[in-house]
């Protein structure tokens, strides 16, 4: 009985490395144990990038909300609890927005809070 292999499943799927290979620099683009090492690394990457920029975007409004809030006088912190305290639930990404592009709104938090 002649050896059952699957070419088709197989070559579809070297196929879909080679496809998300495609613009890589020299031999990673179309020799295929190159190809598929690269794609490998570069799905490591992009799924440990994913929660990295969460954090980093966490942190750019933060630095944000603070840049804004002690040119009012008030540390981060201190807003972060007031805030809490007066019952605002206003988010992170919408103070650091309202900081960054609405001073006056974001000055009337503050005052709200103080």
């Amino acid at each position: 009985m002649p050896r059952s292999v699957n070419h088709v499943a197989s070559r579809e799927r070297r196929k879909k490395i080679m496809k998300m290979a495609k613009g890589y620099y020299g031999r990673r683009k179309n020799v295929w144990t190159v190809a598929k090492n690269a794609v490998e690394k570069a799905l490591t990457y992009q799924y440990r990038d994913r929660k990295a920029r969460k954090r980093n975007f966490r942190s750019l409004w933060i630095m944000r909300i603070n840049a804004g809030a002690r040119m009012h006088g008030i540390s981060y912190s201190q807003l972060i609890n007031k805030l809490k305290q007066a019952n605002i639930q206003l988010n992170r990404k919408v103070l650091a927005d309202l900081s960054m592009n609405h001073p006056d709104a974001f000055k009337a938090v503050i005052d709200q809070v103080k």
